[in-house]
């Protein structure tokens, strides 16, 4: 059985969105008891992200850690057409990714205890996100 639905997010800007009750409940109206869930981000400027859920400073620390990597408005980026966090923020995508599969039991996501599954926004102004969740199994 495989089932598919789109998950629209309007992010504030640069931050991190829990994705994790939505993609949950996708995967148990889908009534998949054993398979895999692939989560996959339509945009080159956000991300998915599988992180600690407990803490949301460990989310501030790897916004810290790529602003570092990355930063806004660097001179070795020549791509700025919509300003500059626009390349900064297709580099941030490239190195975290836009598609994450995660195990399916009990038509549930079969997450770590402090795990939770986050749209990472890219870009620092607001903006409407689509995500696609198909499950696939018995």
């Amino acid at each position: 059985m495989t089932r598919q639905q789109s998950i629209e997010v309007n992010t504030r800007g640069r931050g991190t969105y829990d994705l994790t009750g939505s993609v949950q409940e996708v995967v148990n109206r889908s009534g998949v008891h054993v398979g895999l869930c692939h989560v996959f981000c339509h945009h080159t400027s956000a991300s998915l992200l599988l992180c600690e859920n407990a803490d949301p400073q460990v989310r501030a620390d790897l916004e810290a850690f790529m602003a570092r990597l990355a930063p806004d408005g660097d001179p070795l980026f020549r791509h700025d057409l919509e300003g500059p966090d626009d390349m900064p923020a297709h580099v941030r995508t490239v190195l975290s990714g836009t598609g994450l599969t995660l195990p399916v039991r009990d038509r549930c996501c079969t997450l770590g205890t402090w795990q939770g599954l986050y749209l990472w926004e890219h870009r620092t102004a607001a903006h409407r996100r689509r995500i696609t969740v198909t499950v696939l199994g018995e």
